[in-house]
């Protein structure tokens, strides 16, 4: 079993990879939907309708396509790569509407954005 350090992971927009990642996650849900019926001695449960939700923090960097492409209410293409972007590596793709971006800077620190995306479809496993 295979094992990997948060170093390895990259994000892209599209083809374009997003420069200055300091974290990123990815969370996908299913709902649940109850179909116990009269009668039933325990309850059971179907799986419903699937989402998935994101975030990426970077240090802020404007020259970065990817970066500048992640702007409040556009829809992307995103890609997530836990282990890397090399040939054979898994990732995660699908499309995203990005839903906030947040960007914050102290006078002792570096200027740092974190940008949230809500999936707008299905999420698929790949390889690269």
């Amino acid at each position: 079993m295979a094992t990997h350090t948060g170093s390895e992971g990259t994000v892209h927009v599209g083809t374009d990879a997003i420069a200055e990642i300091r974290s990123f996650s990815l969370e996908a849900t299913s709902e649940v939907i109850e179909d116990t019926s009269m009668g039933d001695t325990d309850r059971s449960f179907k799986a419903g309708l699937k989402s998935f939700t994101g975030s990426v923090e970077v240090f802020w960097d404007e020259a970065d396509t990817a970066q500048i492409a992640l702007d409040v209410g556009a829809e992307v293409t995103l890609k997530v790569y836990p282990e890397g972007a090399t040939t054979g590596d898994k990732y995660y793709s699908g499309s995203a509407i990005v839903t906030g971006r947040t960007v914050t800077s102290s006078f002792d620190g570096m200027v740092e954005a974190a940008i949230t995306v809500q999936g707008n479809g299905a999420l698929t496993l790949a390889t690269a």
